[in-house]
């Protein structure tokens, strides 16, 4: 029973891998999971200098989910390259590197920092705001993402993955314009932008009034995302989006994906991504499976 899969010449043990800002840098979680069990660890998202984030309150529960303003809050490159990959290191699984920014010049001078890294791929957060283009996020433009992706292509030692951002009008057309530059696989979906009110205080449940929102209620939005992107490109697509058993990977893996990550239920059971990797295993035993990408993309 072969549970193996491939992204751009990279080969990871099995589909499952953690959704960036969920995990950490498996630090807090190794504690629960075992992460040479994982196909691979995707670290939170990670800048050229250190990010505070946004000001409290930044996290707020919401049906069948949260939202989340906490933005990208981390501790610089430096740092990251110290504390975070060296502790990496001592597993035996796939590191992939989630890259924030600014500007292009940002996100250019993290990818090069990485280049002599032991770092398995790059996936580059385009949920950021552009500062340079009036804070619309990277991946809202499909020129704007043409342009980051094949700068960042040029640059890289890695392989990189641009991660999608849902916010779009159409999710084809922007992972088409990702793949034209270059990119060697697509994620998605990032978190869909959402607001809370408190009713009784008056106010905005977040200090920044919107926030990304996860967990299961976002899944069917995801599923049709990644089964549509992979209508419509010929590279690999990791999906993820509310992600809560191996009965919802299985799902994504159908749809079109060739590996998914869990992310918001990483904060309701530290234990998720384990029971997912085990889950696809009995499931592909139930129903005599013998390879995990003979259901890629199946219906």
């Amino acid at each position: 029973m072969n549970t193996k899969v491939e992204i751009a010449g990279v080969e990871f043990k099995n589909p499952v891998m953690t959704a960036s800002g969920t995990f950490g840098s498996g630090m807090e979680y190794s504690e629960f999971v075992d992460l040479n069990k994982l196909g691979a660890v995707v670290t939170k998202g990670v800048a050229n200098v250190p990010w505070p984030g946004n000001p409290t309150p930044r996290v707020a529960e919401v049906y069948g989910g949260m939202l989340n303003a906490i933005g990208l809050q981390n501790p610089g490159i430096d740092v990251f390259i110290d504390r975070d990959l060296s502790f990496l290191s001592g597993y035996d699984t796939k590191v992939i590197v989630n890259v924030c920014g600014k500007t292009v010049e940002d996100y250019l001078e993290v990818v090069e920092r990485l280049g002599d890294q032991k770092v398995d791929m790059l996936e580059i957060n385009v949920s950021c705001p552009n500062v340079k283009e009036g804070a619309i996020a990277f991946g809202q433009n499909k020129d704007a993402l043409y342009d980051i992706t094949k700068r960042i292509k040029e640059k890289a030692k890695q392989p990189i993955i641009m991660k999608l951002s849902p916010n779009v009008t159409s999710i084809a057309e922007m992972a088409k314009a990702a793949e034209a530059a270059g990119a060697d696989a697509i994620s998605l979906i990032n978190t869909i932008t959402g607001m809370k009110i408190d009713i009784h205080k008056r106010q905005f449940a977040l200090a920044n009034k919107t926030g990304g929102m996860s967990g299961p209620a976002i899944k069917p939005v995801a599923v049709r995302m990644v089964y549509e992107a992979a209508h419509a490109v010929n590279i690999p697509i990791i999906g993820m989006g509310g992600i809560a058993n191996a009965e919802d990977a299985i799902e994504f893996i159908m749809a079109g994906a060739t590996a998914i990550a869990v992310g918001a239920m990483n904060f309701h059971d530290p234990y998720t991504t384990e029971k997912v990797v085990e889950g696809i295993e009995e499931y592909m035993k139930k129903y005599n499976v013998q390879d995990i990408n003979e259901i890629r993309g199946i219906v």
